[in-house]
């Protein structure tokens, strides 16, 4: 970079015929007309000079015989007073606000604290969440089948998803189908996590042991256990004291997409609002349904897939196929969640080209 010293429209247009410095950092040397002096980018600007002119818009004249020293060179483009150089407080003002409580600290917001020497700030703590599957019918994914067993893909999902959001995690195994096997897991986590989340175990089976224990041996209060929506009817919440804190207990249901989808729906935003996220929700847009679709009794969360037309901006969901809750193949690629309706008398479908909610749960 050359810092120059203009001198109306004749700079521009002509020769530098006395010696040119090799600035050296020293700022007591001042610019004067027919002189400049080579910076680096971010340098300070020498005393005098009042513009700078990048490199690639010079041309070299005259150098010294070794070529170490530039003696004439020629301005290619007219500069302009202020050209290139950046006035102190012109990225921050003094006495400007950087941050407000609430912002998340990512790169940027790190880099803005460095920038101004803020080296320690009061956060909130992320909270620990330990994950437990429940049921005899689950075996860890690298062990070989036998006949009435599964393997157990919804703590791969929950842990995977925990770590996209930079939560710490506890992978807390799987908890066989008994009262006292559930107890113990539940008892050893909390001393551990500040949310547990189970899968399965909350339905209407005869093994589906995990309101009695949280009601009964950890003295929880269950705020709700079921809900009108598809999937994840059977979703509970709980909260209990745990020597003397507050432990947070969400019972998803067992079935891989019912999971997912309500861990998105209510585990990640009590995650962003104990973390002080002050807008907690996901991000909801408006999408076109690329079909008809049939209603559900139920509010539906329907994923899908989205794409862009070159002329319109509202993009169109594309359905990820079957629906049932088993079938964890509907969430591969879905980047929404379609929020619908439940169905009415007067509304047993949504056309194709219709407006609906999606809320945005991958990349877009």
């Amino acid at each position: 970079m050359l810092p120059i010293q203009a001198s109306g429209l004749l700079l521009a247009r002509m020769y530098f015929e006395k010696y040119i410095y090799e600035w050296d950092g020293q700022l007591e040397k001042t610019v004067t007309s027919g002189f400049c002096m080579r910076i680096n980018t971010g340098a300070p600007v020498p005393n005098g000079a009042d513009a700078v002119v990048q490199v690639e818009d010079t041309e070299l004249v005259e150098a010294s015989v070794d070529g170490k020293t530039e003696i004439q060179i020629r301005i290619l483009k007219f500069p302009t007073v202020g050209q290139d150089i950046r006035p102190v407080g012109s990225d921050i003002e003094k006495g400007q606000e950087v941050l407000s409580v609430g912002q998340r600290l990512g790169p940027s917001e790190l880099g803005l604290l460095a920038t101004v020497g803020v080296t320690t700030v009061q956060c909130y703590s992320l909270p620990t969440v330990g994950v437990l599957s429940t049921g005899n019918e689950l075996v860890e994914p690298n062990v070989p089948l036998t006949e009435g067993k599964i393997r157990d893909s919804n703590r791969t999902v929950l842990l995977a998803q925990l770590k996209k959001l930079g939560v710490p995690s506890v992978d807390l195994g799987i908890a066989r189908d008994s009262p006292d096997t559930l107890l113990q897991k539940l008892s050893d986590a909390m001393d551990m996590v500040d949310i547990v989340v189970t899968t399965g175990g909350v339905s209407m089976g005869d093994k589906d042991y995990l309101k009695q224990v949280l009601l009964v041996d950890l003295k929880a209060k269950i705020h709700f256990a079921r809900v009108l929506m598809k999937p994840g009817k059977p979703t509970t919440f709980a909260t209990l004291e745990h020597k003397g804190k507050t432990k947070i207990v969400f019972g998803l249901p067992g079935n891989p997409v019912s999971s997912i989808v309500t861990c998105h729906l209510y585990l990640v935003p009590a995650i962003r609002k104990m973390s002080g996220c002050p807008n907690p929700l996901g991000t909801v847009i408006k999408v076109k349904v690329d079909r008809d679709l049939i209603l559900d009794p139920r509010p539906e969360y329907h994923r899908a897939s989205l794409t862009w037309d070159a002329d319109d901006a509202t993009p169109t969901a594309h359905t990820t196929g079957n629906q049932i809750s088993s079938r964890l193949l509907s969430m591969s690629c879905a980047s929404v969640l379609m929020m619908l309706p439940a169905s009415s008398p007067g509304a047993s479908h949504i056309p194709k080209g219709a407006l609906v909610d999606a809320l945005v749960i991958g990349p877009v």
